[in-house]
């Protein structure tokens, strides 16, 4: 960490602001701004980090295999900051074969969208042995992760955790005695790039449910506490590196617990045995407190948990993870709330709790509906101006199965879009704007009368500060009667969530139902099966942004679509973002510095 840097553009605006003061007596204006520029320098920070990723051999789940790590680490390191602060990463790409690029998911990008890390999208990306500057304000607290943003390394590994405390002088609205970060993930035996492969076969290969749960970046493969024949295969009490972190606690305290998801697939539940919990944070965003006795959480989703410690201290407790929405065989991750002065040796005494039915989607859809914004959040504009539905499906292409949005599967191009939008380059993405809405005939009920889609590129252009309602329409899949979960994640922005229904939308039916008082604020929205999920967002954010399904695979398959709002307002973009397809050329013939 390095000494403060101090931002100019304030000192200018400080400037500007003394000479209106007109004050006469120039020594009290010297001592008002010193006393600014050091309150300035004390508040905000610039921290500096240097990252190496690369291959790594490691044992999440205590078998080994090749992981994606960041200085030798796997997760990569956290960074810890307050609002205001500037981080400044120097990313070295130590792959051998491969671009890399990494997403600071949930962080809004405020006048740095070339730094959001999404290849092909606001940044080219990183060629082995190059270094790429990611530079950007984190503005507001709360709780968030990092993670690949291309191919599938995030299912290789390649995360970790971003934690955004209240800057000085401020105060969350709770109280807590200490905090635990808790960023959960699955995992596979097979590499990233054979699942890559497989999901991109004729016929199609599915990868499989995940062979293990990680908290922290451990878990215990084919350990269940329900199978006495597994329980010699469990690691609680050695030193093992995928033994789990326990959580030590004192007696009679409220711990703050951050929670992050960072799966590929999964969908998860967490209980803590015998506790409750009392949620009061929502993907970077206060929400009215409520208690829970589990919690789910989608991939791309955080939360913040209080928890009470009072319970009986001559015992320990289990801290339980399990997977819903999907009929997986993947055992719980297992961890230890251990009371002082209680030996962490010592197992809890009976067995962790059990995780909710994988299919009970009425009880996921309660827990979404108790998430109400903290009184003083920003409500929503009461009305839109312009409404997009997105039907998500199951299609083929040429035989290959895809996902697509309203019949369009999204294939990135070669140049970024942030620089061919930006220089008003031709022929870089589709010049058609996708599809707003899908043919009323269509039955979300059944699958595909045709199941044949069509790729493309295409961007949904908005106007600066338009206000933007999405509705997600869940459908049934390509073959059978089934639906998925799908957790859609928007990058540049918050959101409101204004409401759930289930079956087709319909705006005459279900505008009365949607919640424009005080809906809760979130970066990830899950849309559940045979159902509809509406938003509400204001594009007043310059730059490009995905707005995608946050499953890995399918996110791979083409479950996404491009926003973009206000390029033309973009100050500078730094030449080594764009230096690939039709901005490199740019760059190359013209020779100069791009702003």
């Amino acid at each position: 960490m390095h000494a403060s840097n101090i931002d100019i553009t304030m000192v200018s605006d400080s400037l500007i602001m003394f000479r209106r003061m007109r004050l006469k007596n120039l020594n009290n204006v010297m001592l008002l701004m010193l006393m600014l520029l050091l309150l300035q320098a004390a508040a905000a920070k610039v921290r500096h980090y240097k990252w190496e990723v690369e291959y790594m051999y490691g044992s999440p789940d205590c078998i080994e295999n090749v992981v994606m790590g960041i200085n030798g680490q796997f997760p990569g390191p956290t960074i810890r900051a307050q609002a205001g602060d500037t981080i400044d990463v120097a990313l070295t790409n130590k792959l051998s074969t491969e671009g890399v690029v990494i997403h600071w998911h949930g962080i809004r990008q405020k006048e740095t969208p070339w730094a959001d890390g999404t290849a092909s999208i606001s940044q080219c990306a990183i060629n082995p042995g190059e270094t790429f500057r990611y530079r950007f304000k984190v503005d507001k607290p709360g709780t968030y992760f990092y993670h690949g943003h291309y191919g599938m390394q995030r299912s290789a590994g390649l995360y970790g955790s971003l934690i955004v405390e209240v800057e000085d002088g401020k105060r969350e609205p709770f109280h807590y005695d200490g905090e635990f970060d808790l960023l959960l993930s699955d995992w596979w035996h097979q590499s990233s790039h054979h699942q890559e492969v497989s999901l991109s076969s004729k016929p199609f290969r599915w990868i499989g449910e995940p062979q293990s749960l990680l908290i922290n970046g451990r878990g215990q493969f084919n350990c269940s506490l329900s199978s006495s024949s597994t329980l010699p295969k469990c690691r609680f009490r050695g030193n093992e590196p995928c033994a789990p972190q326990i959580l030590h606690v004192l007696p009679n305290k409220t711990y703050r617990l951050r929670i992050a998801s960072s799966t590929a697939l999964a969908s998860l539940n967490l209980a803590i045995q015998n506790h409750t919990m009392l949620v009061v944070e929502a993907d970077g965003n206060y929400v009215k407190p409520f208690a829970v006795q589990d919690i789910d959480i989608y991939s791309g989703e955080s939360y913040s948990v209080l928890v009470t410690t009072d319970q009986d201290p001559s015992r320990n407790y289990w801290i339980a993870i399990g997977i819903r929405g999907r009929n997986a065989t993947t055992p719980q991750a297992l961890t230890i709330l251990n009371y002082h002065p209680t030996s962490a040796s010592h197992l809890p005494p009976s067995p962790p709790p059990v995780t909710p039915l994988w299919n009970d989607f009425q009880r996921s859809q309660s827990f979404a509906q108790k998430l109400y914004a903290l009184m003083g959040t920003p409500a929503p504009p009461a009305t839109f101006h312009r409404r997009l539905v997105l039907l998500n499906t199951q299609n083929l292409i040429n035989g290959f199965t895809k996902w697509a949005i309203n019949n369009v599967s999204l294939t990135l191009p070669s140049t970024p879009y942030l620089g061919s939008i930006k220089y008003k380059l031709q022929n870089a993405f589709d010049p058609k704007s996708p599809p707003e809405s899908f043919t009323a005939e269509y039955d979300v009920m059944k699958p595909p009368v045709n199941p044949n889609s069509v790729t493309g590129s295409g961007v949904y252009m908005f106007e600066m500060n338009q206000v933007v309602d999405v509705i997600l329409q869940n459908a049934n899949v390509l073959k059978g009667r089934s639906s998925e979960i799908h957790p859609w994640h928007l990058h540049g922005h918050d959101f409101w969530v204004l409401g759930y229904g289930e079956g087709k939308f319909d705006a005459k039916r279900d505008e009365k139902k949607l919640n424009t008082k005080n809906p809760v604020m979130k970066n990830t929205a899950v849309i559940f099966p045979y159902g509809w999920t509406a938003l509400r967002f204001v594009a007043d954010n310059p730059g490009v942004w995905a707005f995608h399904c946050h499953i890995e695979p399918h996110l791979h398959m083409g479950m996404g679509v491009i926003f973009a709002e206000g390029v033309d307002q973009v100050n500078s973009i730094p030449s080594e973002a764009i230096t690939c397809g039709l901005t490199g050329k740019m760059l190359a013939t013209t020779n100069t510095t791009v702003h």
